[in-house]
């Protein structure tokens, strides 16, 4: 198995733990390193955020409510500028 640059960790794991999966790996051909990477990318692959793509469509449509929603009033921008004129006639 190639792996590419590494981070190194130490683990503590039981004893007994550690015996049956270095045997099950044995029976299997692989050593407690590749079991343990296995393990890591089966992890990560289940948790990640589920559809983040619809996450996003969903954030945008919200967006665009809120917005549709907002009178036709004055501006933050238009707000601030007026009462900055506001201020300085004193």
């Amino acid at each position: 198995m190639q792996i590419g640059p590494t981070g190194k960790t130490t683990l503590d794991i039981p004893e007994g733990l550690y015996r049956r999966v270095k045997a099950k790996g044995a029976l299997l051909g692989k050593h407690v390193r590749e079991v343990t990477i296995e393990l890591y990318r089966r992890w990560l692959a289940e948790h990640r955020p589920a559809a983040t793509e619809q996450w996003l469509e969903d954030w945008i449509r919200l967006g665009q409510e809120a917005l549709g929603n907002v009178s036709g009033g004055p501006t933050a921008s238009g707000i601030l500028a007026r009462d900055r004129r506001n201020l300085e006639r004193g």
